[in-house]
């Protein structure tokens, strides 16, 4: 069986924004609703866990409820980072999931062929999704170009990520024990020494996180919300 994590529990600070940036809107929604209806359209997914900031788990479920909102499992608190929201949200998978999705609140525009195509490419453990790099890159120091780092092979990381459950909670077990934080969860599997594989993303599969990315994503929603 299939379930995903949802972690969603950031308070958005870079879109200086009173309200956290999950609940801002998209068209008719809150950014989260949309994520959560796009990503519950994937087949063959049994539930969705979501961590939210520990002062919105009430009123997201009530919002979820009132929307709708179909396969959720669970709204869990979140924890101070990321990861930590992650991990909570793991405790509520019940333990005969044999994969799990992990993918951003603030990715609304995930399709259902991408999971899946990640989901295959899992088929060792672990998969994530992202694009090459297509730009020159710049290492930069106290404001001066230090280096031009070869691009060859870099990519841009997204999610969704899969893992099958096991190796998702070991990894996040290590990572406790040893104190570790990663940026996403693909980073902790490979600590474990797993190969993570990598197959390409979409260029739609925007992370709202400024301003200007809302402005994007709303423009992107526009024509979707008359058609």
């Amino acid at each position: 069986m299939t379930y995903a994590i949802v972690p969603a529990g950031g308070v958005g600070s870079r879109m200086g924004s009173p309200r956290p940036k999950q609940y801002l809107r998209l068209g008719r929604a809150p950014i989260l609703v949309a994520t959560l209806r796009a990503l519950a359209r994937t087949p063959g997914l049994a539930g969705i866990v979501v961590a939210v900031p520990e002062a919105h788990v009430a009123a997201t479920r009530r919002l979820l409820a009132r929307q709708r909102v179909p396969k959720i499992l669970d709204v869990v608190a979140g924890g101070a980072d990321r990861q930590e929201s992650v991990w909570r949200a793991l405790q509520r998978v019940p333990e005969r999931a044999r994969w799990v999705v992990v993918h951003d609140g603030v990715r609304p525009f995930i399709a259902g062929g991408l999971v899946a195509r990640v989901r295959t490419a899992a088929a060792g453990g672990a998969a994530t999704c992202g694009m090459p790099v297509r730009e020159t890159v710049k290492r930069v120091r106290a404001g001066a170009v230090e280096a031009t780092i070869d691009r060859d092979g870099l990519w841009t990381t997204q999610t969704p990520q899969v893992f099958t459950r096991a190796l998702l909670w070991e990894a996040h077990e290590k990572a406790r024990r040893d104190g570790f934080a990663g940026t996403d969860d693909a980073m902790l599997v490979e600590r474990l020494g797993t190969t993570v594989a990598m197959v390409p993303g979409l260029e739609q599969n925007l992370k709202i996180t400024t301003r200007e990315d809302l402005r994007t994503a709303r423009g992107w929603a526009r024509p979707r919300r008359r058609a």
